[in-house]
């Protein structure tokens, strides 16, 4: 591809982005109904800006090509699919960098990018052939195609659809089999009732849920990743106690890291 093509395909790019963005931006106000209380609900676990902007760099990332990958286990993640992974992960970072400055600098809306490398780490040693993903949340899709791009039936379930329409863009861009749906993430019937009577939902907005859609259950997927906002937690892992496979893996994105969950109880 020559520069011209290039240059024509990169403003087309952001074309389109500028386009979703201005979608977000009209729709925010009417996509969630947040409960009240919400800003104390969420206080001091997400930040207001990118978390890891200060370390974004225009650098192509490098994955670490001794980190070990079922299901050839000891062989390194190299060659096209390393390739394809650092170029998503940047792809993301500059995505939500937009995103924030035209979005977010406005006017509040739940979306914020999760460390990226973390959760590659967090998936590599999880690959195996038949295996199925499907991310709460789904955003941009960076993390569902990467979870596709590993080997994964990858779904993601967003309920945000100018979101979820930059991530089908995203996806075709790096010929993913990631599939995305736009509903919520909650089963039909499930109803969150917490021992304290605060049965408050944060961030997470109502919608009709995405399962039928996908045409899977919750207890249908192996591995299930989300990025919730300070005092969701629980909510998720009673969700997923409730509605989720048994013996299968919630990882939840926090300040600490990716922690990862089984039957309730957290694994190593």
């Amino acid at each position: 591809m020559d520069a011209s093509v290039q240059d024509m395909t990169a403003a087309l790019r952001t074309t389109n982005l500028t386009k979703r963005f201005g979608e977000l931006a009209a729709l925010s106000d009417v996509t969630l109904s947040l409960p009240r209380g919400w800003l104390d609900f969420g206080r001091g676990h997400r930040p207001a800006a990118s978390p890891l902007s200060p370390r974004r760099s225009r650098q192509p990332r490098m994955i670490d090509p001794l980190v070990p990958h079922a299901p050839t286990a000891g062989q390194p993640l190299a060659g096209p699919v390393a390739a394809q992974l650092a170029e998503l992960i940047d792809e993301g970072w500059a995505i939500f960098e937009r995103f924030d400055a035209d979005v977010r600098q406005k006017r509040f809306h739940p979306f914020i990018a999760a460390d990226y490398d973390q959760v590659l780490r967090a998936l590599l040693p999880l690959q195996a052939t038949g295996r199925r993903f499907v991310e709460w949340g789904s955003a941009t899709g960076v993390i569902t195609i990467m979870a596709s791009l590993l080997g994964f039936e990858a779904y993601g379930i967003e309920l945000d659809p100018s979101l979820g329409r930059i991530a089908r863009e995203l996806a075709a861009r790096f010929h993913s089999t990631a599939v995305f749906v736009d509903g919520s993430f909650i089963p039909t019937g499930y109803r969150w009732r917490p021992t304290n009577g605060d049965g408050r939902s944060g961030t997470i907005g109502d919608g009709p849920s995405a399962y039928p859609i996908i045409g899977h259950a919750l207890d249908d997927f192996d591995v299930v990743y989300a990025y919730p906002w300070g005092g969701e937690e629980p909510m998720m892992l009673d969700l997923m106690r409730a509605y989720g496979r048994r013996g299968g893996l919630l990882l939840l994105q926090g300040d600490g890291g990716v922690r990862a969950y089984r039957d309730g109880r957290q694994v190593d």
